[in-house]
């Protein structure tokens, strides 16, 4: 049988292709291997920091910590408030789902939910080999990636923002603006549906304005340059003008 692969989901795969991006093969090799036989203990995300203990081939264990700039607050709240004003992704949000496609929408904000290559990771290992990242940080790597299988917020947690304070404030921003679907109709009524109009509605009842002189548009318009044998365009429509206003009947009549 093949090797199974680390990270099944969209979220993982997004970040195990990161680490393929400049960082030496045979660390990421040993750092799987170190991952798939056990050797990382105590896993834990934070935001902005992943922290774990690794026991290399020695027996030593070391404690290394994963840094990621994230998302800062002011970032956040844009990203809530964009997320909560769509409903779908509220929706799944709220029940545990994380669509690919909200990716975009932080993307769109000038946001990144994941790093663009291993090196703008922040690795430290207490180890004293060389190598970035040495074979610890990248068994922790790995297993981090089969935690975002298994906790796709966790992906969220790590750039700043834990499950619970996300979804608070989702449902926060949502209950800002009433959803139209959600909102009961008014029952008509046939009490008042004859009443004389008032208020704004009393406008529709203005009198006839002054009437106005055919051809008025073509006084106070600027006209354009152009010339009908020889005349300016203005001189050539007044004679319409004035055949229409006296064709138009009066609406009063």
């Amino acid at each position: 049988m093949g090797e199974v692969p680390i990270g099944l989901r969209w979220w993982s795969r997004r970040f195990t292709t990161l680490l393929d991006t400049g960082a030496d093969p045979e660390r990421l090799r040993a750092g799987r291997e170190l991952a798939r036989t056990g050797e990382v203990a105590g896993l834990r995300v934070g935001p902005y920091e992943v922290t774990a203990k690794v026991r290399g081939p020695d027996g030593e264990p070391y404690d290394v910590a994963v840094g990621t700039e994230g998302i800062d607050t002011l970032g956040w709240r844009a990203a809530e408030a964009r997320l909560a004003s769509h409903a779908v992704f509220r929706a799944r949000l709220l029940a545990g789902e994380l669509p690919p496609e909200i990716e975009w929408q932080f993307a769109e904000l000038g946001l990144a939910l994941f790093p663009e290559t291993a090196a703008d990771l922040h690795l430290m290992c207490g180890c004293p080999g060389w190598g970035d990242p040495c074979e610890h940080a990248a068994a922790v790597l790995y297993l981090l990636a089969e935690a975002f299988d298994d906790d796709p917020f966790l992906v969220l947690e790590w750039n700043g923002r834990p499950r619970e304070q996300l979804l608070a404030a989702l449902r926060r921003e949502s209950a800002v603006e009433p959803d139209p679907f959600e909102m009961e109709a008014e029952p008509l009524s046939a009490t008042g549906f004859w009443t004389p109009p008032s208020g704004l509605a009393r406008l529709r009842e203005r009198r006839r304005a002054v009437p106005v002189p055919p051809g008025f548009v073509l006084q106070v318009a600027t006209p354009p340059p152009v010339r009908i044998r020889r005349r300016d365009l203005p001189d050539v429509l007044a004679p319409a003008y004035e055949a229409l206003a006296a064709e138009t009947p009066d609406r009063d009549d």
